[in-house]
């Protein structure tokens, strides 16, 4: 049984993929830079887990979404960084787009209850 008192924090399909893509815009991360950044952005409302995270990044280094090489992090251990693509630039537009349409016409289906 779910705890009433936590707030349910699955997200939509794509939605982890554009938050990645998005967090990636300002420069190559590690993985755990990304999950900590979305943490930050939505001022802990939503948590990514490293079994959603790594997968997710996975997926789209085999589609050219992001590009990865080994790097050194701020505590000099090694760490794949994670880079966005123009192709994952592009993919990101699009998506941002799409959901963008969907949330309109989500308000405008939900404007109708309060007339």
């Amino acid at each position: 049984m779910k705890d009433a008192r936590k707030p349910h924090r699955d997200l939509f399909p794509g939605a982890l993929e554009m938050m990645i893509l998005q967090t990636l815009r300002r420069g190559p991360l590690h993985g755990y830079a990304i999950a900590q950044q979305i943490i930050t952005a939505s001022d802990d409302t939503l948590r990514v887990e490293e079994g959603s995270l790594y997968p997710a990044l996975q997926r789209m280094l085999k589609i050219g979404l992001v590009d990865a090489r080994w790097g050194v992090s701020t505590n000099n251990r090694r760490v794949r960084l994670y880079t966005l693509t123009r192709t994952g630039s592009k993919h990101l537009e699009h998506e941002v787009s799409r959901l963008e349409q969907m949330l309109s016409g989500i308000t405008r289906v939900l404007a109708l209850a309060r007339t």
